[in-house]
């Protein structure tokens, strides 16, 4: 319980949180903002860790503050975010049809909904990879499930590149260049939010649209 409160915590007030982390380890914060990304793309196991707004939040600082060099910050998050999908998707390779089905992941990842990501891959593959990257959860499943789809690497990793560097520039700099508006600086917590439930939005209609399809 007090993991999932302090959890909450670093999400809604990552700024404060970043603060911190800038003044304990300097420049060594690059280092621990690379390993969150990389985690939260490249570990299935991980996908609660927040993605948009530590990008969002770190613009913001970068901006603010000076805390981050733009010209260090983007290549290290767009480094992390290639290398994390590139790396889940080689575990889904791996492993993804030999997951014990009594296991959490293995009622998630079935053989069935495989062959069904398999078909969905071959028509829709990139679109899906690089829609994904801005959805939160999802980001984190998406390469796993290609991987044990055997979607073709290459197919893969050009879409990856593509979809990473959509979603870091685009979210590192609305941070950089809208983050220190006052509104948005006063309610920077709400704003966070916000990001993250519109991020789930499509996934959510996608949901329920897939349950009124099955009834």
């Amino acid at each position: 319980m007090e993991f999932i409160q302090g959890l909450i915590s670093f999400i809604v007030h990552i700024d404060v949180h970043l603060e911190e982390i800038i003044r304990d380890f300097g420049n060594w914060s690059y280092v621990i903002l690379f390993a969150i990304v990389f985690v939260e793309t490249g570990v299935v196991i991980f996908p609660f860790l927040p993605g948009d707004s530590l990008l969002f939040a770190s613009g913001t600082l970068a901006a603010a503050m000076g805390a981050f060099d733009m010209w260090i910050l983007i290549p290290v998050f767009l480094v992390a975010a290639i290398l994390g999908d590139t790396v889940n998707y080689h575990i889904g390779h791996k492993v993804g049809t030999s997951i014990p089905p009594t296991s959490l992941l293995g009622k998630v990842v079935k053989k069935e909904r495989m062959e069904a990501a398999e078909k969905f891959f071959n028509k829709h593959g990139g679109k899906t990879i690089v829609i994904a990257r801005f959805m939160p959860f999802i980001r984190t499943f998406i390469p796993f499930v290609a991987g044990a789809s055997k979607m073709n690497y290459r197919y893969f990793i050009f879409y990856n590149i593509v979809g990473a560097v959509l979603w870091v520039f685009s979210c590192t700099l609305l941070g950089y260049f809208f983050g220190n508006i006052p509104i948005i600086k006063d309610n920077f917590s709400t704003v966070l939010i916000l990001i993250i439930f519109i991020s789930v939005i499509p996934a959510v209609l996608g949901a329920i649209k897939s349950k009124i399809k099955a009834k």
